[in-house]
């Protein structure tokens, strides 16, 4: 059963442990506000194992510059470990990204069924 995520107000989510892949499920919003957090939960989990990522920001309201620096750090940091960090997104999410050019590096999946197959590849 996934787990609660310890975030803040305006972001909330669930870790779920795999056998070789941790999915976590966000909503709210990904922002200056509530980057910090994030990038120190979501590093503390990568560190912990799996070394495979799967980010569900489908359910993300909004994403700005802040958050999209903690994505990159995250991606950089899981190809440390021997890990891959895919991101499941949504239009608002897919067009921010696009906008700084970076939707090849932050691997957008269309769907967490998706991802957890290209886990499965790699």
């Amino acid at each position: 059963m996934p787990e609660q995520l310890n975030l803040t107000v305006s972001l909330r989510g669930t870790r779920d442990v795999q056998e070789n892949y941790q999915l976590f499920r966000l909503t709210g919003l990904l922002d200056a506000f509530s980057e910090g957090k994030f990038r120190k939960e979501m590093s503390k989990c990568i560190d912990n194992g799996p070394k495979h990522i799967v980010l569900d920001l489908s359910q993300i309201d909004f994403v700005d510059s802040s958050g999209l620096g903690a994505l990159v750090q995250l991606v950089k940091k899981a190809q440390t470990n021997g890990g891959t960090l895919q991101i499941v997104s949504n239009p608002r999410v897919t067009q921010t990204v696009k906008l700084v050019r970076l939707e090849k590096f932050l691997s957008l999946q269309p769907s967490v069924q998706v991802a957890v197959e290209n886990v499965k590849d790699g």
